[in-house]
């Protein structure tokens, strides 16, 4: 198979698998704290990593030449993972997952004080119409207004912080060196979290299989979207990574019965519709979205 079609097909699997660990997670905040879910699913990935990649690669993989900036970046993802959990709590799927999507317009944003990049009047006009579509979804009464839409908001500002860093890193760090320092600092952020949320629920079967998936499903994911871009250029895998939106709405309408508004439709395709534009934009300069 052409390299660039397994590349397009890699990321849109990889998608698929993020938004089935965003259901799984989704699924056990009936049961558990965020904490305590989002601490399950790092150790479990950190595990996964230890056990496969580590062995006979520990100073490949441990060895960084920026540390502070790893390690907030690590911390970064941590927080956006644990934030994107506290919001499902409380929210529908597809609406969380479209407030996430505004992180590529927060990048534009935070690209020109960490990294130098300027922003284009083009670009000010996404970013606006982007903000727009929030405010559709998160207007009162609307399935997003409360405090789940902050605890996104929140969410999407780590993670575009997390994607900034990534930029600013990718040029002396490996991939299997940033993925491994994602799994430690996930781990120890949530371990200080869990003792004082700790459920003693114990779980059923079909919940600790579900538990278990959580790290299988982001090593999977993770590992699909770097193989997808080591293939692919940037400019055609970008735009796909929106797939995700489409895949979060059948899975929030077939698992919990939870589809949008018009209102709200109309919001989620205003994100989605800005952010792949800035997408193609980025990427028609040689800049890499994520």
């Amino acid at each position: 198979m052409n390299q660039r079609y397994r590349g397009i097909i890699l990321v849109l699997i990889a998608t698929l698998v993020f938004s089935v660990l965003d259901t799984s997670s989704k699924f056990l905040t009936a049961h558990y704290a965020a904490a305590q879910i989002v601490w399950m699913r790092y150790l479990c990935q950190f595990t996964l990593v230890l056990l496969i990649v580590a062995p006979g690669r520990w100073r490949e993989i441990t060895m960084t030449r920026r540390p502070l900036l790893t390690i907030l970046r690590g911390a970064m993802q941590g927080c956006s993972s644990l934030f994107v959990v506290m919001a499902f709590s409380t929210l529908p799927l597809a609406e969380t997952t479209s407030m996430v999507f505004i992180s590529p317009l927060l990048v534009a944003l935070f690209a020109g004080p960490i990294l130098g990049e300027k922003v284009s009047r083009g670009q000010w006009l996404l970013i606006v119409a982007g903000f727009s579509g929030v405010l559709l979804i998160a207007r009162p009464g609307g399935a997003v207004f409360g405090v789940g839409m902050l605890y996104a908001l929140a969410c999407s500002v780590c993670y575009a912080l997390y994607q900034v860093l990534t930029r600013k890193l990718t040029a002396t760090e490996p991939p299997i060196r940033l993925l491994f320092y994602n799994g430690l600092l996930g781990t120890l952020i949530t371990s200080l979290l869990v003792p004082s949320c700790w459920s003693n629920v114990v779980p059923s079967l079909t919940q600790t299989s579900i538990i278990l998936s959580l790290g299988v499903y982001g090593c999977i994911g993770h590992f699909m979207i770097i193989r997808a871009f080591s293939e692919t250029p940037a400019s055609i895998i970008s735009p796909l990574l929106y797939s995700q939106l489409v895949w979060a709405t059948l899975l929030g309408w077939q698992i919990f019965g939870q589809f949008p508004d018009l209102l709200t439709l109309l919001g989620m395709l205003i994100i989605g519709g800005s952010s792949l534009s800035l997408a193609l934009k980025q990427a028609g300069t040689g800049q890499r979205a994520r």
